[in-house]
């Protein structure tokens, strides 16, 4: 596949609380960290993003009472846009977990857009909060540059990767998943549940290799 310049890497969540030994970790997370860098290297234009939520946020499981997973179930609140899954505290404003992976090595990123900042709602997705309106104006940002067609990597493939590509299309970009630079939380049914939906909106999953190759 030819880059064009109009593409952009957007390179989702690579945070120490997602990767091993973080406080939401994603199994095998940081095996992915060299292909991104590589990529990267292609790219003309990249994005990096952030989880960057205050103390008590609405995803935080402590912040309800709760437990994330007893017995291995993960545990649900009903808030004001629907029903909010919740999650060890993580990736909290200016702590170590929040920090970008110190081996991400991409200098000439453009922009760092941070999500998840508002207490009382959650955001999966670079483009809109849960709520599905709150916009954090990443696409008035590659609209007015004339970014058109975006690639994403980073984690995690069934949360904020696929909630950010899926976003994507529905705003009229053209929106690609490289698999192998992303990995899942992998819950039960929410790898399918985003497989699903990404044939459903036509985003496409393609390989690195499609890219390298050139």
């Amino acid at each position: 596949m030819q880059l064009r310049h109009t593409d952009a890497l957007l390179v989702i969540d690579m945070q120490l609380d997602f990767l091993p030994d973080g406080a939401l970790a994603v199994a095998d997370g940081d095996a992915i960290l060299p292909g991104i860098n590589a990529l990267a290297a292609r790219f003309d234009h990249v994005i990096l993003t952030q989880d960057w939520h205050p103390h008590s946020h609405i995803s935080f499981a402590s912040t309800h009472g709760l437990q994330p997973f007893p017995n291995g179930i993960q545990t649900t609140v009903e808030a004001p846009y629907g029903t909010q899954h919740l999650w060890p505290d993580h990736c909290i404003q200016g702590t170590r977990g929040s920090e970008l992976h110190p081996d991400l090595s991409i200098p000439h990123a453009e922009l760092i857009l941070r999500k998840g900042f508002r207490k009382g709602i959650d955001s999966y997705s670079a483009f809109t909060e849960n709520d599905q309106k709150t916009p954090t104006g990443l696409a008035g940002y590659l609209r007015e540059r004339g970014l058109n067609r975006l690639f994403f990597t980073g984690v995690a493939y069934d949360f904020c990767v696929g909630f950010s590509a899926l976003a994507a299309a529905r705003l009229g970009f053209e929106s690609f998943v490289i698999e192998d630079l992303t990995r899942a939380v992998n819950l039960p049914t929410t790898v399918s549940t985003t497989n699903a939906a990404f044939a459903a909106a036509s985003v496409q999953r393609i390989s690195s290799s499609a890219l390298l190759a050139e």
